[in-house]
């Protein structure tokens, strides 16, 4: 029987899901595939590299403040260095991805086809307004396929499945990069002839992924939003909306899990790295705590 387990977006409250695959593994639940969205992906793609929990831990608080450190010629200009405009957000997401190849780069790998671990990592494109996934597993070429001019003048193919498009070829850190790029706080990725933002867009908990990567049983991690919150400024107005339209659009794509696993951090900013510590702990202790109702949903 193979084990997927679906990541959801969240910013600082994907610690939560570190928690979580460490007590899934001290309880001896293997998973066999994995699928994450924003944050949820980072969490991914160091999984699925082979870095244990202990270790995914310490390279997210390593990388957390120069992660989420605004760029200056943003903020001043809207330019990058290349002097291209780079669209709207204080931070480029240049840090993520520079971290994420690094610790590629640790495990000998490079691509998403490097992993072994079957995975899906959802983002979408502005321009078009459309939902691509990045994946490492095997793409049934006999389905509708489209090619887009790459930046080195070659031609790649993309699948296409209903409505969402599948990506094999591209380097860890830009997939990441892509799916992490929450609209209005990091700027887009613009990578060939896209434009990429946070996958959360439209899929923020890509549990449906997990059925193409060919697991049997379906975890989900998410985190319920604060029905009693009182947002006093702008921002937490903002992120206020942004969990009211996640929570009742997740609430109908998870209902396709096996088990769902709530972890209520919501008293977590999504961008304040001083929780990250608080977060992983809710994530293992929830876990445990349901252990015996996560092993009875995988029989």
């Amino acid at each position: 029987m193979k084990i997927g387990i679906a990541l959801s977006g969240g910013g600082v409250k994907g610690a939560t899901h570190i928690g979580v695959l460490r007590a899934l593994e001290e309880n001896n639940i293997k998973i066999d595939a994995i699928a994450g969205t924003s944050i949820g992906s980072a969490i991914a793609v160091l999984y699925a590299m082979g870095y244990n929990t202990d270790e995914i831990f310490k390279l997210v608080k390593y990388f957390a403040k120069s992660i989420l450190k605004a760029d200056p010629k943003y903020l001043l200009t809207g330019f990058r260095s290349t002097k291209s405009i780079f669209g709207t957000g204080f931070i480029s997401g240049e840090a993520i991805e520079d971290a994420i190849e690094e610790c590629a780069r640790l495990k000998g790998m490079k691509y998403l086809k490097d992993l072994k671990m079957p995975i899906a990592i959802p983002t979408v494109d502005i321009k078009e307004g459309k939902e691509y996934v990045f994946t490492n597993r095997e793409i049934d070429r006999t389905k509708k396929l489209k090619k887009i001019a790459g930046t080195d003048g070659e031609y790649k193919a993309i699948s296409e499945e209903g409505k969402v498009q599948y990506i094999t070829d591209i380097e860890i850190g830009k997939a990441v990069r892509a799916s992490c790029s929450y609209p209005g706080i990091f700027s887009p990725f613009e990578y060939e002839n896209y434009k990429f933002v946070d996958g959360g867009v439209l899929d923020n908990i890509p549990v449906e992924e997990l059925n193409k990567l060919g697991v049997d049983k379906k975890i989900t991690v998410t985190f319920p939003p604060d029905k009693k919150a009182n947002p006093r400024n702008a921002i937490d107005i903002f992120m206020r909306c942004i969990d009211i339209v996640f929570d009742d659009r997740d609430s109908e794509r998870i209902i396709d899990s096996d088990y769902i696993l709530k972890v209520d951090v919501a008293q977590a900013s999504v961008f304040d790295i001083k929780q990250l510590e608080f977060c992983y702990d809710r994530g293992y202790v929830e876990t445990i705590e349901n252990i015996d109702k996560i092993e009875k949903a995988l029989l």
